[in-house]
């Protein structure tokens, strides 16, 4: 079997700056969704941020990996060349059953 490779991420403070003002916001129980598609054919890059509500480092990078392999699930072999995501932790991520989690993200993603 083949290794699912994540997407690339987004790094800089002005790439979730962007998507915070210009995307598509969307809203789950684990998590809230930010979505901008362009013309472009550049490949799918995700952003994760999770704030100090959710608790230590520890609860907070635990959510993050969680939303982490949910997406490198999720969108293996999905072709969304020019779609940049955030994706902003919320006190149900950590919580969540995983296959719950996967459906939201398919769900939210969805047309």
């Amino acid at each position: 079997m083949a290794a699912l490779k994540p997407p690339e991420t987004l790094q800089r403070r002005a790439d979730f700056l962007r998507l915070a003002a210009k995307g598509r916001k969307i809203a789950r129980p684990g998590f809230v969704l930010q979505v901008l598609r362009t013309e472009s054919q550049t490949p799918l890059r995700v952003g994760y941020t999770a704030t100090k509500k959710l608790g230590n480092a520890v609860a907070r990078n635990r959510a993050r990996r969680r939303l982490r392999e949910a997406v490198r699930l999720t969108l293996a072999g999905e072709n969304l060349a020019g779609t940049e995501l955030v994706l902003i932790c919320r006190q149900d991520t950590a919580k969540l059953p995983f296959p719950t989690l996967c459906a939201d993200l398919r769900a939210a993603l969805a047309p």
